[in-house]
């Protein structure tokens, strides 16, 4: 198996085994607190003991650190309808720019779904801090990060931390549709503007894409239809279940040509497990689905990495994981070994301000 995570294989064959087996958790109290994450389901039934959650915290590459050059987060911008995707739409966006982007020389990007919850100061992300203390070190490329929100009309209210948008926005229909609306949204209507304003790379390796739940899945299609632009997703929790077909990725990834994409799964035993007014539905589990694709792409040969922890849906366990999952997904970019490399072996200062 190609890459393993940072858990054991055995725990995932256990894990997969006993959703075979359709053995779901006897119904429990939710834990106080409990964010659900634009499901539209109730929430998971819970195991005994402690909530799982209260395993997960943000380590320090997701917060400030005194030294670390902060990037400038730019916005909110709305985006119009220009593609014909959505019409009547807008989606609202901001842009990071971190404090070692120099005009002259080419940006990585990085496109996270349900913007406001990715880069909410006080969230489970966090994105910002992750890129500000992973760039500073070498980790990950310098790189243009993008939050994005789904379409709404304009009489339709923004979505914020706490209400993601699936019943007031085109959230659902963007992001859990198996086609190609939301990648030409992403493509024809938002990269434009994007390479007006900044030096970005258009090297399809130097794009990434990423989201949780139904934006995870979002991430994965866009991805998955454009390969030409975007080589790297990162899906926390991603709703590959019978939304709206979202279970038919496996198929549909050991039917087709492979890909030149680049994936990290994540994931929980406690997501959403597809109990419904008492009647398990295996298509409507999300632990179970995120496991078959998986196994899908690592059978048809993907650059697949994974984890399986204990998390409840949402984005506790991904967002204690974020840096991992960024390192990973960007750990090809070049490196010096020369031990006269005084650049290399330095810290990302910030870019010369220009007059």
């Amino acid at each position: 198996m190609k890459k393993a995570a940072t858990f054991a294989i055995g725990l995932v064959i256990a894990g997969a085994a006993a959703i075979a087996s359709a053995q779901v958790p006897a119904q429990q109290q939710t834990p106080a607190g409990q964010q659900a994450v634009g499901t539209g389901n109730q929430p998971p039934p819970m195991p005994p003991g402690p909530n799982p959650n209260s395993q997960y915290r943000l380590g320090p590459d997701s917060l400030p650190q005194e030294g670390v050059p902060k990037g400038e987060i730019r916005g909110p911008f709305v985006l119009p309808s220009t593609s014909g995707a959505y019409p009547g739409t807008q989606h609202t966006y901001w842009v990071y720019v971190p404090a070692q982007y120099d005009p002259a020389v080419p940006a990585a990007l990085m496109i996270y779904q349900d913007g406001q919850a990715f880069k909410h100061e006080e969230g489970d992300i966090r994105a910002q801090n992750v890129m500000d203390n992973l760039i500073y070190r070498r980790e990950i490329p310098v790189m243009i990060g993008v939050f994005i929100n789904p379409g709404r009309t304009p009489e339709q209210p923004e979505p914020t931390p706490q209400e993601w948008g699936d019943r007031t926005t085109n959230r659902p229909t963007e992001y859990n549709t198996l086609d190609d609306k939301y990648a030409r949204v992403i493509t024809e209507e938002l990269m434009p503007v994007l390479y007006k304003e900044y030096n970005i790379s258009k090297d399809p390796e130097m794009h990434g894409i990423g989201g949780s739940s139904s934006g995870a899945i979002a991430a994965f299609t866009v991805a998955w239809e454009r390969p030409n632009q975007f080589r790297k997703v990162l899906s926390n929790v991603g709703s590959f279940v019978n939304l709206r077909g979202g279970h038919v990725y496996p198929e549909k990834v050991l039917a087709s040509e492979k890909k030149p994409i680049r994936v990290y799964l994540c994931d929980g035993r406690n997501d959403n497990r597809g109990l419904r007014n008492g009647v398990y539905d295996e298509k409507r589990d999300w632990f179970y689905q995120n496991v078959r694709l998986m196994k899908a792409l690592t059978q048809k040969g993907y650059d697949v990495n994974y984890s399986w922890s204990m998390n409840l849906h949402g984005q506790k366990y991904g967002g204690m994981i974020m840096p991992e999952m960024m390192r990973w997904l960007w750990r090809d970019g070049p490196v010096s070994t020369d031990v006269n490399d005084m650049v290399e072996r330095a810290f990302r200062q910030p870019a010369a301000k220009k007059n």
